[in-house]
């Protein structure tokens, strides 16, 4: 065998041995592995007991996770403090905190300076950036929040997007506690959404909203009856 080749084989060996005695050291403590052998976890990390790590999870830095945790397959946290009986599924997690309770993903992505409050919901392809969200706050679904701060028991819906940036700036937004935001709704930062305050879907927030308010930002429907018979738009072209 080439020296080369034996030399990497033995590194691997050693990087191997490694692994599975962080693992082992887990397992000791009262944590449970799905599978055991495609856990990567740093010396450093902590982990609460009862809590259950899925396969292909990589556990980077100073990671703390709380007990009874749910880390589901591919997910990879790095610096992050995950509360007590969290479950993430399939997700990233950059230098962010957690609160208890709390639900993310699956392919939800949390960017870093994040932070999520106890029983809220970061849902399946939401990316989260440099933000804060209040307990009991949700967005399930499809959203960007960005350079904002979210309050508590917030209602984000699908497709909401914070615009944070205008090419040369970045500015910061605030929604107020209970606010609702409906689907496919853009807010131009910087503006705040007050307390109570209820946006329309498909609406394109520009300027502040007053708490207990309604706001919607779209325009009528106009309806031209025959407009597409008498254009022939749908009509098959014969070859």
């Amino acid at each position: 065998m080439d020296k080369t080749l034996k030399q990497l084989f033995e590194m691997e060996e050693k990087k191997e041995k490694a692994r599975l005695e962080i693992v082992l050291k887990h397992v000791q403590a009262g944590v449970s592995f799905v599978d055991y052998k495609t856990a990567y976890i740093d010396a450093c990390v902590e982990i609460g007991e009862g809590t259950v790590i899925g396969p292909c999870v990589t556990l980077s830095g100073e990671t703390k996770i709380g007990r009874n945790c749910v880390i589901g397959q591919g997910t990879r946290i790095v610096n992050s403090e995950i509360a007590d009986s969290v479950d993430i599924q399939s997700s990233v997690i950059l230098e962010s905190k957690i609160g208890s309770r709390t639900h993310v993903g699956p392919f939800a992505y949390l960017r870093p300076n994040c932070t999520i409050g106890e029983d809220a919901k970061v849902g399946d392809f939401v990316e989260v950036k440099n933000s804060s969200m209040g307990n009991g706050s949700k967005a399930s679904h499809l959203t960007y929040i960005g350079d904002s701060d979210v309050g508590n028991n917030v209602n984000l819906g699908c497709g909401v997007v914070f615009v944070n940036y205008n090419g040369s700036e970045k500015f910061r937004s605030v929604v107020e506690d209970g606010a609702f935001i409906g689907c496919n709704s853009n807010l131009i930062s910087p503006v705040e959404v007050g307390r109570g305050a209820y946006v329309a879907a498909g609406t394109t927030i520009t300027k502040n909203v007053p708490a207990d308010a309604l706001c919607i930002g779209r325009s009528r429907e106009t309806l031209i009856e025959g407009w597409v018979s008498k254009r022939g738009l749908l009509n098959k072209r014969k070859k």
